[in-house]
């Protein structure tokens, strides 16, 4: 299968860790991710909140550029954001041609599009990446957080099971760390709030670094940018404000799966975490691996 990828804004700027880290995964198994040329925003959370027009007529632009490729993403909110502007503008034919007229061209919503973890999982296959494995993530228990957008709503993602969710997990698992069994895997962290109101961040992410904590996990792993940020940037100010110790590094999946790979830190980017994940790896045996290059 063919894909193009596309990338979204945060993998191009705050995320680049995650952008990295995803195409040194691809590179160790021959995965071929060409950038999805003239690709545009996809309007994010936004778009949707303001204008439902332009909510999927931003995603729309971008995945008529693909000329019929499969259109690969990391980011969730990239995801969601694609798949339901296909869902609108191929179930509606009024969405279809308000969209043509802002675009400048008709587009179906017929593109198909598929989040990284589907690909490994489902595309590409865990016994070809579990051959890949070179650094085993033995005796690493990792919290895989999905965040609320990934499997939500399920009619229009057909990702996972909504509420339990398990591509993430598998994949920890064929890189040899343990999957916490835990409730919060598809929680809200506070989301966008972190802009408008971090009181709410700052308490719903509390709730989920305590749940994962509490599960025993050694760190948390996710597909989510803005996850990322409330859960890894903002654990400082979480710990100050309710009194708690988590001490949980944050990684994205694929940072965790090119270790496993071989990737060095540099490769994945590891310096990019806030909270200090050397110490960490290094009492679980998984060494030659400095965090800050």
């Amino acid at each position: 299968m063919s894909y193009v990828f596309f990338p979204g804004c945060s993998l191009d700027g705050t995320a680049r860790d995650f952008h990295r880290s995803t195409l040194a995964v691809a590179a160790k198994l021959g995965l071929d991710l060409p950038e999805l040329k003239e690709w545009i925003c996809c309007g994010s959370t936004a778009a949707h909140s303001t204008d439902p027009l332009l909510a999927d007529a931003l995603p729309a632009k971008s995945l008529a550029a693909a000329n019929g490729d499969t259109v690969a993403v990391a980011c969730a909110a990239c995801y969601s954001r694609l798949k339901l502007a296909n869902h609108h503008i191929a179930g509606d034919a009024g969405v279809r041609a308000k969209v043509a007229q802002v675009v400048g061209s008709d587009y179906d919503g017929r593109t198909q599009v598929r989040h990284l973890l589907e690909i490994l999982c489902r595309d590409i296959g865990r016994s070809r990446i579990a051959a890949a494995v070179r650094r085993p993530l033995s005796g690493l228990k990792v919290a895989c957080y999905y965040g609320c957008l990934l499997a939500r709503p399920p009619e229009v993602t057909n990702f996972d099971d909504a509420e339990n969710p398990t591509l993430m997990d598998q994949l920890m698992e064929t890189a040899g760390a343990t999957p916490v069994d835990w409730p919060h895997k598809t929680e809200c962290c506070g989301a966008g709030f972190s802009i408008t109101d971090v009181s709410i961040v700052l308490k719903l992410s509390s709730e989920i670094l305590s749940m994962a904590k509490l599960a025993g996990a050694d760190c948390i792993a996710t597909a989510c940018p803005l996850c990322q940020i409330n859960l890894d940037l903002r654990q400082k100010d979480i710990e100050t404000r309710f009194g708690r110790s988590y001490n949980l590094p944050v990684f994205y999946f694929t940072q965790l799966l090119g270790l496993a790979m071989g990737c060095s830190a540099g490769e994945v980017s590891l310096g990019s975490l806030v909270v200090e994940p050397q110490a960490m790896l290094e009492s679980k045996g998984i060494g030659g691996v400095e965090a800050r290059l």
